[in-house]
């Protein structure tokens, strides 16, 4: 058999080959091709705290978590009061607060849930001549992140640390260069926590 035979029944054999994949509907490819892992999607179904043990005096709260681009409310238990009955609102802020800078539980973790609350973020009461219900950040809340802050405000926006009108009265470090700025937990802010940052009102 000649050389010129033998190639030109391979060249038969090929495309035999590649008749059947196509009637199969197997597309052809010249190079291996890696799928990777199949792709997961993170539930955000809040799971229930977890049951406090017996005469630890602890109670649940609720505090607002990241998962796929939005604020959720998750859980929590802890041994201060949820902010409706405790008669010191800037000790429940700072309580939230804590739960806030806290990495998710297990559970909260296997449910795509992320906090962006840093540990250097701290909160106190008002400064001479503030508002009673104003809160001073570490930080003016313009250089807090953005989803940090929607965090925060959400998360505080349910307790009596928030006015009547449901707004979270925040300002920086310094009374005399941080204005108090009004921030309120919309479901615009809970859907797109990017525009808490520019959402402050000034109090005057």
């Amino acid at each position: 058999m000649s050389a010129r035979w033998s190639r030109s029944a391979a060249l038969l054999l090929a495309s035999a080959v590649a008749l059947l994949a196509s009637g199969c509907g197997i597309r052809g490819t010249s190079v291996p091709v890696d799928a990777g892992a199949a792709p997961s999607r993170a539930s955000c179904r809040a799971p229930e705290s977890e049951r406090a043990a017996e005469g630890m005096s602890r109670v649940s709260v609720r505090i607002y978590l990241l998962c796929s681009s939005r604020v959720l409310s998750v859980s929590r238990t802890t041994r201060l009061g949820d902010g409706k009955t405790s008669q010191e609102p800037v000790r429940v802020a700072q309580a939230l607060l804590e739960q806030l800078r806290l990495p998710p539980t297990a559970a909260e973790a296997a449910a795509g849930f992320t906090t962006a609350v840093e540990d250097w973020v701290e909160i106190s009461g008002p400064a001479k001549d503030d508002p009673d219900n104003a809160l001073r950040l570490s930080r003016p809340p313009e250089e807090i992140q953005s989803l940090a802050l929607a965090q925060i405000v959400c998360t505080l926006a349910d307790t009596t640390v928030a006015g009547d009108d449901g707004k979270v009265v925040l300002g920086g470090p310094d009374s005399q260069r941080d204005p108090l700025k009004a921030y309120q937990c919309t479901e615009e802010m809970r859907r797109n926590p990017m525009i808490a940052v520019n959402s402050g009102v000034l109090v005057s």
